[in-house]
């Protein structure tokens, strides 16, 4: 920056302005500039100088030792086996979804089998944390406070103590005295990140950092802030389910289709061992409308129960409403409902809802929701020990889905003897679970549905 003035900056993004603009044109985003002070000689941005010269490849050895093993399996499982010494990681999530409560957990277990650990938090004061300590059970050994936001102090603090991690809630509260932004604008997070980076990298300590979401679900801040972290770990859940995952989109150090599962208890985050048996816990042995989904959260498998409801529309314009699918996904199984398996729901309300207020993405859940819904327009039961799995196509014909063979084994393990699933790929070697394949979507509900029972034949409408 060659004068003083003022800009303005995308909050992001990070694109600059000379002038004030409404929507920002390199990400589309609506009221995102806001005015900032360019200083007369711009802050260089921080870079990782190399400490040692360059080494060839094939000299370098790894060291098994350089992850550190997490006491919580589930958040061990989402990091690829633990967190990799001088990584950076970042959780985000929306507010009050428990991501503070996660790190206090973490950290004090961490602190009772590797040593000292670090916890700073600008959002609260230390008789805060430790009153949300005393609730959670924990006790604290190795476990340091600290209640500060000036970046320059916090790592004078953590250099003296020499921990084994560091905990920084959140990332948008603390700030460099040396720019003159405010803290959580775009150029405060950019370099206080990129500094606790450089530290990581140089002290071999890894750092997990807190983040904001905005109202899109997205991080607060740059997105820039992705690219610098080295993992990126999303809690998500309802607000009315106690139920919690934390997925990785993220990780520079292992797979990014892992997920952990939790519950919301009043002592904490809670593992939950058995998610499976967990949601299905509360299924009726005979319900219309009602299809257990062997589904895939990244590599786990998990059953999900899909219940369907149609009731004819008071209105002239019938309702579809979606919860836990896809909108998109339910208008699409609706139609080939009506087109090729003959179905009259032009006249229907359609309601779909996955039960625990968990979230099916995977295409092969259209099966089951196409099931579900057959059942509860006809009325008839499906039976209790049925699971169907399956991609619809818009001609009416299944299609196969992937890593079938772990799908029936974990419906298998919990007592289910029947699985309905495509023809196509239907060859998989099992002993305890009898695959049932059909090639139409047709041919899976008379297939799928109790036969002999409900108001219509299993076949036509």
């Amino acid at each position: 920056m060659d004068k003083p003035g003022t800009i303005f900056v995308c909050q992001q993004c990070g694109k600059e302005s000379l002038k004030w603009l409404g929507r920002c044109p390199n990400c589309r985003q609506w009221n995102t500039f806001v005015e900032t002070k360019a200083a007369a000689h711009a802050t260089p941005a921080t870079s990782i100088l190399p400490v040692n010269p360059p080494q060839e490849l094939s000299q370098i050895v790894s060291n098994a030792q350089d992850r550190l093993p997490l006491p919580l399996p589930e958040f061990n499982r989402v990091l690829g086996g633990g967190v990799v010494a001088g990584s950076l990681v970042l959780i985000s999530g929306d507010p009050g979804i428990g991501k503070s409560t996660l790190l206090l957990q973490a950290s004090a277990l961490i602190a009772q089998t590797q040593g000292r650990v670090v916890y700073v938090s600008g959002e609260e004061t230390l008789h805060q944390i430790k009153l949300r300590s005393e609730r959670l059970g924990v006790k604290g050994d190795k476990l340091y406070l600290l209640s500060e936001t000036d970046l320059e102090v916090i790592q004078n603090q953590i250099e003296q103590l020499k921990p084994n991690l560091v905990v920084i809630d959140s990332i948008q509260t603390v700030y460099l005295s040396e720019l003159d932004t405010a803290p959580g604008s775009i150029t405060q997070v950019r370099e206080c990140t990129l500094r606790l980076m450089r530290w990581a990298k140089l002290n071999a300590i890894p750092i997990f950092i807190a983040g904001h979401v905005t109202k899109d679900g997205a991080i607060a801040g740059p997105r820039v802030l992705e690219h610098i972290v080295d993992a990126v770990l999303y809690l998500e859940g309802e607000p009315f389910s106690s139920y919690r995952l934390l997925r990785c989109v993220k990780n520079r150090f292992g797979s990014t289709n892992e997920v952990g599962i939790f519950e919301m208890k009043s002592e904490g985050l809670i593992e939950v061992d058995n998610p499976s048996q967990v949601l299905l816990s509360q299924r009726l042995s005979q319900m219309v409308g009602s299809v257990v989904v062997p589904t895939l959260e990244g590599s786990r498998p998990l059953l999900m129960e899909i219940q369907a409801l149609t009731n004819p529309t008071s209105f002239g314009l019938p309702r579809r409403t979606a919860n836990g699918v896809d909108f998109g996904r339910l208008l699409m199984i609706t139609a080939v409902l009506t087109r090729r398996v003959g179905l009259k729901l032009a006249s229907q309300d359609i309601i779909v809802n996955v039960t625990g207020g968990l979230k099916i993405g995977e295409p092969a859940a259209d099966l089951g929701i196409a099931l579900a819904i057959a059942s509860s327009y006809r009325d008839i039961e499906t039976a209790p020990d049925l699971a169907a799995a399956g991609e619809v196509g818009l001609s009416g014909e299944l299609r196969a889905i992937s890593r079938l063979e772990r799908r029936v084994s974990e419906a298998a393990r919990l007592g289910f003897k029947r699985c309905l699933v495509p023809k196509l790929g239907a060859k998989v070697s099992t002993k305890d679970i009898e695959l049932i394949p059909a090639s139409t979507l047709r041919e899976a509900i008379g297939l799928g549905l109790v036969r002999g029972k409900g108001r219509s034949k299993a076949n036509g409408d």
